[in-house]
């Protein structure tokens, strides 16, 4: 990247090499390791965590760590805003309605006359998103039978519905891999989940009123303020399971869940492989669950008592209630943090073993590393710049833009001209307290004493009232490991194939000049040939675990029934007695330490 002060040429790195990121006071709250990532991924992948008992975190992370679900997957234009900033969103649907399938035809999303010339005749574009699908639209009401089940009722929804009936929901940005994701700094494609965990939300120090509660002993409890650093996974975690989008009827919360949870059996719908590599000796099997009898059991197993043993009622919840969101965040990213893939064959070659990649992969890797300049972004043993290695000490940088022009901007998130700035400005966001989700625009906007309170850290850069900030249509730069098995690209998932993807590159983008005012400079005309393409798309591959594509440990599960859209098409849908549309499910078997069959890609 053109910046200021020349950086040392890419090189590959060994991902083996490279050390995982943990909490600095993590003994502070955690007992027993091995107890906290057995916990977390119980709850990852419970279907329970869901207020439809169906949709678990891993519903749109069971592929690759993705989602290759292709039916129901459209979300319209929710995000665009107008020129001030303010919410326009676009529901018309474009590629597919709701409950339809999409087909390899519908992609790329941006389609031209000539894939290398990005001022051809636009053949068609829409400002669709290929997502996941998570609940329907419905609100919460009490817990039922000291907590035995969700009491909810359906709202009608105006925008996912079949002739009148509420369908599942759908995201407004493609589902990320959360293999590998330990590395990243921040979390989420707009970063808003913080590397600071505050216990509650993904917010971090920006929500000065997030406390938790602590009892050094039964009858002492007392709210504290906690700031856990290297911790964006479990900010990530504790966001979607009160999502009314992604998994929960709006209004629930984390007492609620904890409420729900606490005296369950985990994955008591569910059943686990005899040789699951972190639950097996605990497998219930052919029965579902485990043999730990509640998810309290396991909480006490795994954190130390301060943060549960309370005796008083809070509220009307329990100690252990209360500090659910907690649990969940830091055990998550525990059982997260396991799931590093350094096994492929570029890890061999970047070690030394010189065989390990083909002649066309070999040839991949220097334009890779080279004219092609995807290491610019893509770069380290992670595979993109977004990471606490990469970033940690300079998180704001000063680059020449695409119009030639000087800007700061957060470390490892760009605009690189996938769709027009204004359809999802992304980083350029606000986060619910009023401060910018960038970085950069926090430090010139409010200056060095407010960033380090809600950062935590002095600013590296110090931008002046008038300094240009790049940050509106920004996104967190994607890994590109098991890249091949990860479909659909990009934050708005539109483009279906890698050889789609290095067209978009080749080509410069496909908003080059209309968001030239925020775009990355290395999004140029590259002039690769159809060879220099197909070695990249080789290349890329060799990025691929085949633990992964095998679903063998660490990557191993237990069984999951998966929404795939509903009985029906875009024009018929059957009501499932509440005014939802009954759901197709597929079911996806538990897998052990030895794994499986590989999943098909996405639409393939």
């Amino acid at each position: 990247m053109a910046q200021e002060k020349a950086e040392p040429a890419p090189k590959p790195e060994s991902l083996r090499k490279r050390k995982v990121p943990e909490p600095s006071k993590l003994d502070d709250f955690i007992k027993d390791k091995e107890a906290a990532i057995l916990l977390g991924k119980a709850l990852f992948w419970d279907m329970q965590v869901g207020s439809d008992n169906v949709t678990s975190c891993a519903t749109c992370h069971f592929h690759a760590g993705a989602d290759n679900r292709a039916k129901n997957q459209v979300s319209p234009g929710l995000l665009i805003v107008d020129e001030n900033g303010q919410a326009t969103p676009d529901f018309t649907f474009q590629v597919r309605k709701p409950n339809g399938t999409l087909q390899k035809g519908d992609f790329p999303f941006h389609k031209l006359s000539n894939i290398n010339d990005r001022n051809s005749t636009v053949i068609s574009s829409v400002n669709d998103v290929a997502s996941s699908q998570g609940v329907t639209l419905e609100k919460f009401i009490a817990m039922l039978l000291g907590g035995a089940q969700e009491q909810r009722s359906v709202v009608a929804d105006p925008v996912f519905n079949v002739n009148g009936l509420n369908t599942r929901r759908v995201e407004p940005r493609n589902t990320p891999t959360v293999i590998n994701a330990v590395f990243n700094l921040r979390n989420f494609w707009d970063g808003r989940a913080q590397d600071r965990f505050n216990g509650v939300n993904p917010f971090g120090r920006r929500d000065a009123g997030a406390k938790v509660w602590k009892a050094d002993k039964p009858h002492d409890q007392k709210q504290v303020s906690i700031d856990l650093n290297n911790a964006s996974l479990a900010s990530q975690a504790v966001g979607p399971p009160l999502s009314d989008l992604e998994m929960s009827a709006a209004g629930r919360t984390f007492p609620d869940l904890g409420r729900k949870l606490l005296n369950r059996r985990p994955l008591a719908l569910q059943r686990v492989h005899r040789e699951d590599s972190v639950l097996g000796s605990r497998s219930l099997m052919p029965q579902p669950g485990i043999s730990i009898s509640t998810y309290a059991e396991l909480i006490r197993t795994a954190f130390k008592p301060q943060w549960w043993q309370g005796s008083a009622q809070i509220s009307g919840y329990s100690h252990m209630e209360r500090n659910f969101s907690l649990y969940f965040g830091l055990a998550v990213q525990l059982y997260e943090a396991t799931l590093v893939s350094d096994q492929t064959p570029f890890d061999d070659y970047a070690e030394g073993k010189k065989d390990a990649l083909s002649a066309q992969q070999k040839r991949g890797l220097e334009l890779f590393f080279g004219d092609a300049k995807c290491a610019n972004c893509h770069g380290g043993a992670e595979f993109t710049k977004a990471t606490v290695h990469h970033i940690e000490k300079e998180r704001l940088e000063k680059m020449i833009m695409g119009d030639g022009g000087k800007a700061v901007y957060d470390n490892g998130f760009y605009n690189i001209g996938v769709r027009p700035t204004r359809e999802d400005i992304g980083l350029g966001g606000t986060d619910p307290f009023g401060f910018p989700l960038s970085e950069s625009k926090l430090a010139r906007d409010f200056g060095d004493k407010v960033f380090k309170k809600v950062i935590g850290v002095d600013p590296n850069e110090k931008p002046k009232k008038n300094d240009r900030i790049a940050a509106n249509g920004a996104f967190k730069t994607p890994t590109l490991r098991n890249i091949e098995l990860t479909a659909p690209y990009f934050h708005n998932g539109g483009q279906r194939t890698l050889r789609e993807v290095v067209d978009f590159y080749n080509r410069g983008g496909d908003f080059h000049d209309q968001n030239i005012a925020d775009l990355d400079p290395d999004i140029e005309r590259l002039g690769l040939s159809n060879e220099d393409k197909d070695a990249l798309v080789a290349f890329m591959k060799s990025l691929t675990d085949e633990r992964v594509r095998r679903r063998c440990a660490p990557f191993d599960h237990p069984e999951l029934f998966i929404p795939n859209g509903h009985l029906g098409n875009e024009n018929t849908v059957y009501n499932d007695g509440f005014g939802r549309a009954r759901d197709a499910l597929m079911l996806l078997p538990a897998t052990g330490r030895n794994g499986a069959t590989p999943l098909r890609n996405f639409l393939e």
